[in-house]
């Protein structure tokens, strides 16, 4: 009988002395109570209990973890019926809190975070849900992480995943994307067909402008052209005048020093002056103007003789000009 008992004590000694030494893995926390109110909490790593007084009530991670939302009806501000879902990223700061503040923890927070959903989607319209997804994420991740703090809890994300109008939502949807489609290819076709339309018009403008600029440099060139050939010839003109002039004045020298040297030479000159007339006559009836010259054949005697004369009284007065010099 001594064995025995000395058996049971051993036996339930050794039970006793490995219930007390309790391992936490790392990540881990766990609550301890004795007799019926919390003790203390273990944290990773070897612990020990007193045996048959403490008890691990609740052990748990206190690494991030993803609560997954399921989907849900919700009624927007326009009154059309949607199906939301969510994912939810949070993870436990006080173990003591999380196991006593609430009880279920992971339920209370879907519930709390389907009535969150539920409350911004019905502040929103339909078109508000599909382009203020990121506002959204982050009124909800604000609203959970005060709502949870209480319960030892840090909400750290929030994200929205499906937002699904209902059927006959969708397909008025698709119908007025395919409209707002046609309408945006129609305004496209027909801003295309008015640069078009301005681009032609332009391009015959600048033609036109070019055409334009072209033909009055054209006759600007010809103008000056004209004007440059107009003072050639005037030029070509005045050289050809003072030539006769000289001409006329070194002829004038030389029949006055004849007429000087020589008395006699006087009978020539007036042949000569006899000539030039009826040069002059041919030269007239050359001309344009002046087509016919009516001359009397019986008056070129009596011409010839006033012509002389004339030449007579220039000697006379020379030498007459010529005495007084003397």
């Amino acid at each position: 009988m001594e064995q025995f008992f000395l058996l049971v004590f051993l036996a339930l000694g050794g039970s006793a002395l490995a219930g007390s030494v309790k391992v936490i893995n790392q990540g881990d926390e766990a609550l301890v109570e004795k007799l019926g109110s919390y003790n203390k909490k273990l944290g990773p790593g070897l612990n020990f209990v007193t045996p048959f007084l403490d008890k691990i009530v609740y052990k748990q991670t206190i690494r991030e973890k993803v609560l997954d939302i399921p989907p849900q009806q919700c009624i927007t501000r326009d009154n059309v019926s949607i199906t939301v879902d969510a994912v939810v990223y949070w993870r436990i700061m006080d173990m003591e809190r999380a196991y006593y503040k609430v009880e279920n923890l992971q339920s209370a927070m879907v519930n709390l975070v389907l009535t969150q959903i539920r409350s911004e989607m019905g502040q929103l319209e339909l078109d508000e849900t599909f382009t203020a997804r990121s506002q959204i994420n982050e009124l909800l991740l604000r609203d959970l992480d005060i709502a949870t703090d209480p319960w030892g809890v840090k909400v750290t994300r929030v994200e929205l995943r499906d937002i699904i109008p209902s059927k006959a939502v969708q397909e008025s949807m698709e119908l007025q994307m395919s409209a707002e489609r046609r309408k945006r290819a129609s305004i496209l076709t027909s801003e295309g067909d008015r640069e078009s339309a301005v681009n032609s018009a332009r391009g015959k403008a600048d033609a036109q402008i070019l055409d334009a600029e072209a033909r009055q440099k054209a006759v600007i060139l010809q103008a000056e052209a004209e004007q440059k050939a107009i003072v050639l010839r005037a030029q070509a003109e005045r050289q050809q005048q003072v030539l006769k002039a000289q001409a006329i004045a070194e002829s004038a020298e030389i029949i006055a020093q004849k007429i000087k040297n020589n008395p006699d030479a006087h009978q020539a000159i007036e042949v000569l002056f006899a000539l030039g007339y009826l040069d002059m006559g041919a030269t007239i009836g050359k001309s344009d103007s002046s087509k016919v010259m009516f001359m009397d054949p019986r008056t070129i005697p009596a011409t010839l003789e006033g012509i002389r004369s004339i030449v007579s009284e220039g000697q006379e007065i020379s030498s007459v000009n010529n005495n007084k010099h003397v």
